[in-house]
């Protein structure tokens, strides 16, 4: 029973990556719902994709826009911004991003009960080329003395 659900996961596996690998022929989805060639879809292009706020004291925040512009073809629509968990929130815009124009992604940490070293995801899924970027929110909580 294990060979068989190992050898699901390893077919599974295989047939995932190459789906993942293919790029001939691959399209995007545009703002009227049409495709268009990976050549021509948006790409989102990150002044930082990493922010560094050093060293904080635990319950403060940190706020960060990570700003960026379309330098594809087409208008960016972002769908989702996720974050690796629920102390991190990220707002996107909601309007499409034509190309040449410029947008923000607004992320804000709360790093109440998070002592340590920190590296907080945030993934944005859109119709770009590729469909999942990531920025991240990184530095150190120290713990608050009592």
């Amino acid at each position: 029973m294990k060979n068989l659900a190992l050898s699901f996961f390893v077919i599974l596996t295989i047939s995932a990556c190459r789906q993942s690998n293919s790029t001939t022929g691959a399209v995007t989805t545009d703002i009227a719902g049409k495709t268009v060639s990976v050549k021509d879809a948006p790409v989102i292009k990150f002044e930082k994709e990493l922010y560094d706020f050093g060293v904080i004291t635990e319950g403060e925040k940190v706020h960060y826009d990570f700003k960026f512009k379309n330098t594809g073809k087409t208008p960016l629509i972002i769908t989702d911004a996720s974050a690796t968990c629920g102390c991190t929130k990220p707002e996107y815009p909601t309007k499409p991003v034509k190309p040449g124009e410029e947008g923000v992604i607004k992320v804000v940490f709360n790093s109440l009960g998070k002592a340590g070293i920190q590296d907080k995801v945030v993934t944005l899924t859109s119709n770009a080329n590729p469909t999942s970027t990531n920025v991240h929110i990184v530095g150190e909580v120290r713990e608050k003395k009592r």
